[in-house]
């Protein structure tokens, strides 16, 4: 072997650990096959296996984050048997699968290859990446992910790890699994389903407290609580729905009232917390992963396309194109009416969708006036473009729920409005800023022309 190759091997490995386990190796002779320079090989193979790898703890791993390095303790594993189609044969494989966990959380994880450990062991993972797998994070361990048992490790031991997260609202999100929490029930509501042939009742709601809120599901009774009630939860379920976490009481979990003296010294009151929330920064909702019943309030600085007249199908309720749903086939669609907006308050913007309510409201006119500019200009794009000249650059508040996803973050509106009560303080602001503006320029011109400055 060439000794300068062999070098670059060895920097490789290195960094990247056993190239001929992870076939990373492969790769690069792959590249040297094709006449690549040896070390722009080099480069190219740390860039897709290595590059600028982070090490993250499992309360930062949001949607479509690669190239990390985490390590934790295995809480569960297991595999099971999947055939994978390889051209015209179907080649046997095996997964595995498990629960992976450090002292901020716990996370699902799947893997092509046997891990280097069994449960209660901790292991060090290089390369990794996190994909969305039924509304939940997925931790992926992929064919070039150097996986490692670690014998020494300062992680809290399994029992530790294995118990319920202690956590406020706010911080409940797609890597819990099991927590504990106290709360204030804001909102309560009863249906009747049907579970395995017989009706059950199930409680709905939402909690809050001095950070956030929450919607919770109960499969079993709340005795003597009610909307009001301070209660503590042990060992409540987070299940996730279109990227939002939600608490769900199930037979296992602990449900106890708080006493008035314990109350007493919490950051929330019921009072406190029913409060419409004070609208916050978009940036502040682009850095999670998701807010439920959060408001916030900027210009529309765009209006996208796919807003206006839409037409959807009757049994599901998707946006069908020529008379096709891509559930139902062809179907005849009932019309609605939509706006999808890029809402912008300088410390960031975010894509807001006004369902038909709300985009009456907004727009200033009903679907039976939109359908009619449709038809009267023979073009269903004429209420897109008039949403357009109308809406763009108007300042509205909008309040509901947001989630990452795969595509970035969601916004959709329950409610709008314009906030006229800080009109004044928004003209004010704005004056003083066009006096800082003339103030400066000002001075710039006093400082050109006291230095003697000339232009040529």
């Amino acid at each position: 072997m060439d000794e300068k190759i062999a070098l670059l091997l060895e920097e490789l490995t290195r960094a990247l650990g056993d190239l001929e386990k992870t076939g990373i190796r492969a790769e690069f002779e792959k590249l040297i096959a094709f006449r690549v320079p040896p070390d722009v090989a080099k480069e190219s193979i740390l860039r897709k296996f290595g590059g600028k790898r982070k090490t993250l703890k499992v309360k930062d791993l949001s949607a479509n984050i690669k190239n990390f390095e985490l390590t934790g303790r295995i809480l569960d594993l297991g595999e099971k048997p999947i055939r994978q189609q390889a051209g015209t044969q179907e080649k046997p494989s095996r997964l595995y699968t498990g629960v992976l966990a450090d002292e901020t959380g716990s996370v699902l994880f799947s893997s092509w290859r046997e891990l280097p450990g069994s449960i209660g062991d901790v292991i060090n993972i290089k390369n990794a990446y996190v994909r969305i797998w039924q509304n939940r994070i997925r931790l992926s361990i992929g064919e070039q992910s150097p996986v490692s048992k670690i014998l020494d490790s300062s992680l809290p031991p399994m029992s530790e790890l294995s118990a319920s997260q202690k956590k406020k609202l706010t911080d409940i999100g797609t890597a819990d699994f099991s927590v504990d929490t106290v709360a204030c029930v804001l909102q309560l509501s009863y249906r009747e389903v049907l579970t395995k042939g017989h009706q059950s009742r199930v409680i709905s709601g939402v909690f809050a407290d001095e950070t956030g809120r929450l919607p919770f599901t109960a499969w079993i009774e709340l005795v003597g609580i009610d909307i009001g009630s301070i209660i503590r939860i042990e060992g409540a379920q987070v299940r996730m729905f279109r990227g939002m976490p939600s608490v769900s009481i199930l037979s296992g979990t602990k449900i106890s009232s708080v006493g008035s003296e314990e109350a007493g010294k919490l950051a929330f009151t019921f009072e406190s917390a029913a409060k419409d929330p004070v609208p916050i920064k978009i940036e502040e909702i682009n850095s999670r992963d998701s807010v439920f019943d959060v408001s916030v309030a900027g210009n529309l600085v765009s209006i996208r396309p796919g807003s206006g007249i839409i037409s959807r199908c009757p049994e599901c309720s998707r946006v069908i194109q020529k008379g096709n749903c891509r559930v139902h086939g062809k179907v005849e669609g009932i019309w609605d009416m939509r706006i999808k907006a890029v809402l912008d308050d300088g410390t960031g913007s975010v894509s807001v969708m006004f369902p038909r309510e709300l985009a009456e409201i907004i727009y200033g006119k009903t679907l039976e006036e939109a359908e009619q500019l449709m038809f009267s200009d023979v073009s269903k794009d004429a209420v897109y473009e008039d949403l357009r000249r109308f809406l763009t650059g108007r300042y509205l508040a909008v309040r509901g729920n947001s989630s990452r996803s795969e595509f970035g973050i969601s916004f959709v509106a329950e409610n709008a409005w314009v906030p006229e009560e800080d009109l004044a303080v928004r003209v004010v602001d704005l004056l003083r800023r066009l006096g800082q503006d003339e103030e400066d320029g000002q001075d710039k011109n006093s400082q050109v022309s006291g230095g003697g400055i000339e232009l040529a």
